[in-house]
């Protein structure tokens, strides 16, 4: 394996170690600051953030197993990683349709939340770089398992845009539905993903 090659692993491992520090932070200040406003996106935002959290170190599992075992065992870890982060899609999607759903019926209307709008519009100006710095390095060293974490961090990106929308047209306006249908607008974007990952982890 050349130093290129073995320094691109190490930088897709920095990431990954990134990834889970950021959304470990953001998730437990989402899930507090939503449940003290009742916002069903920005709890959802907070546990999507554990999920990334989940999603990079299976990622950090994958990675640190490079190099360490043989060409055929790394295949299955690939395989497996695959599959581990596509189950976190889903699971993910699982919980976002039960709340928004269950916030629609009962119209459980969120607080106005100004700290909930610093936190997507912080997570806006972090996310990107990490999303495509992943699904960079994850084409350069042949890794599907790290292209699709990749794809997690941009639904997160997509999740911030969404509840920024839906917490400003709240904090501004009252428009307390939108906060809801944000999270029923991920529902198919995070099944999809799930689908692909686990069904395309042999195109690598």
């Amino acid at each position: 394996m050349s130093k290129e090659i073995a320094n691109k692993y190490k930088f897709g491992l920095l990431l990954s170690y990134i990834t889970v520090g950021y959304n470990v932070i953001e998730g437990i200040v989402s899930v507090i600051v939503g449940s003290m406003t009742g916002s069903v996106a920005l709890v959802g935002f907070g546990l999507d953030s554990f999920i990334e959290s989940m999603s990079g170190s299976v990622m950090i599992w994958r990675l640190r197993k490079h190099g360490k075992i043989s060409e055929e065992e790394e295949e299955a870890v690939e395989a497996k990683a695959a599959d581990l982060i596509g189950i976190t899609f889903f699971i993910l999607a699982a919980y976002v349709l039960y709340e928004a759903i269950t916030s629609l019926l009962n119209q459980d209307i969120a607080e106005p939340s100004l700290f909930g709008i610093v936190i997507a519009v912080l997570s806006l100006i972090i996310m990107p770089f990490l999303a495509y710095q992943k699904n960079k390095v994850g084409k350069e060293i042949g890794s599907h398992s790290l292209v699709a974490d990749s794809k997690q961090t941009m639904v997160c990106i997509m999740m911030s845009v969404a509840l920024l929308i839906g917490l400003a047209a709240n904090y501004l306006f009252g428009v307390w539905w939108l906060d809801p249908v944000a999270g029923l607008f991920f529902v198919v974007i995070l099944a999809k993903e799930g689908y692909v990952a686990i069904k395309y982890k042999d195109l690598c």
